[in-house]
């Protein structure tokens, strides 16, 4: 799964309606709805303020409204997008500002999936996976070299702690743990202690 990586907006022009669509980073369903009335409050002169949004993990918790729009012409095509593009905890809005001109069912798909489509290119996303916190601990004459090593390697440590040793939090991905404690072993010829925590999902930037 992916998700936004920032808040952003874009729009569209169809036959004189203007479509355009918000989006932002969420984690709960109520947060979810607030994004929504805000845009209402924001644009409280458009026709439609349609939306949809992916919420969990693996995207588990979904919902899409049409506003007034022919049954599927809106709330439909926008969550499409986000699947299409593996997103979650993300919510779109899209707001249309009426015309005068009837797009008509195909018309109005087209135009709020490419309302989503533009705003997504604007703003970009980012993948999240399942990672694992492992914590080395290792003597205080070796911490800035395996400092070095780590970040040089692409590891990046989540925190740094100094007591009578050196502890550093690392993100790893669940698949390449044992790869990650074998780099350990080897780059500090064993001296380290290496112990395994939590599992999370989190944003590994691309």
């Amino acid at each position: 799964m992916r998700t936004i990586r920032e808040a952003g907006s874009a729009e569209l022009v169809e036959r004189k309606s203007r479509f355009l669509c918000l989006l932002q980073r969420v984690d709960t369903e109520q947060r979810a709805r607030e994004f929504v009335r805000e845009c209402r409050g924001r644009h409280p002169d458009a026709r439609h303020h349609c939306y949809a949004y992916v919420l969990g993990d693996a995207g588990q918790v979904q919902k899409s409204n049409d506003d007034g729009e022919p049954s599927g012409t809106a709330g439909v095509p926008i969550l499409e997008v986000l699947h299409r593009n593996e997103l979650t905890n993300t919510v779109a809005v899209v707001v249309r500002y009426f015309g005068g001109v009837l797009l008509g069912s195909g018309g109005l798909i087209r135009a709020y999936g490419a309302a989503v489509s533009r705003a997504l290119e604007a703003v970009g996303t980012v993948p999240r996976k399942r990672v694992r916190t492992v914590t080395v601990t290792l003597p205080h004459s070796l911490a800035g070299k395996l400092d070095h090593e780590l970040r040089s390697a692409g590891w990046l440590p989540l925190a740094v702690r100094y007591s009578e040793g050196v502890e550093f939090d690392v993100a790893v991905p669940e698949e390449t743990v044992p790869r990650f404690q074998e780099w350990i072993v080897e780059h500090t010829g064993g001296a380290a202690g290496v112990e395994q925590g939590e599992l999370v999902v989190t944003e590994i930037d691309e």
